[in-house]
C-alpha cells in the first residue's frame, strides 16, 4: 500500500491554487471543474510523481467547522517537509506569508508554522538527521 494523496481543506479553491502554485511552488498535477468545485491536485516540483495535495472545498459544514477549530487552536492542518526551515522561512516570508510560529529546534527537528491564506496553519519541517 502507498500513499497516494493528502488533502487540505480551503475556503476559496482559486485562491489556494494561486497561493500553493505562485507563492509555495508546487504545480498543478489535475485541475477538472465538477460544477461549483473542481477537483484540483497538486504535486511537489521536486516530486512530480509523488502524493498529490488536493485542495478541497470545506462547503461541507462540518468540515469548515474542523477547519477553523484546528486553527483556533493553533494546529497546523499538515506538515511538509523542507531542506532548510531558516531559508524557506525568510523565502516565504518575503513574499508577504505571515508565520505564526517562527522557525523552532525541537530535538531532531526545526519547524515553523505559517498561515497559508485559505483557512489553514501549515507547518514546515526539516529533519537534521538526514536519514529522517
Amino acid at each position: 500500500m502507498k500513499m497516494y494523496i493528502k488533502s487540505v481543506m480551503v475556503e476559496d479553491q482559486a485562491k489556494a491554487l494561486a497561493f500553493y502554485t505562485d507563492v509555495l511552488g508546487f504545480t498543478v498535477k489535475h485541475n477538472i471543474p465538477m460544477g461549483e468545485h473542481s477537483w484540483i491536485t497538486l504535486v511537489s516540483p521536486e516530486e512530480p510523481n509523488g502524493v498529490e495535495l488536493a485542495l478541497e472545498p470545506n462547503a461541507y459544514p462540518a468540515a469548515a467547522e474542523f477547519q477553523a477549530k484546528l486553527r483556533g487552536d493553533g494546529i497546523p492542518w499538515t506538515s511538509f517537509r523542507v531542506d532548510d526551515v531558516e531559508a524557506e522561512h525568510k523565502r516565504l516570508s518575503a513574499k508577504g506569508v505571515k508565520f505564526t510560529q517562527a522557525p523552532t529546534k525541537a530535538g531532531e527537528y526545526v519547524m515553523a508554522t505559517f498561515d497559508d491564506s485559505c483557512g489553514n496553519l501549515i507547518q514546515i519541517i526539516e529533519f537534521e538527521d538526514a536519514a529522517g
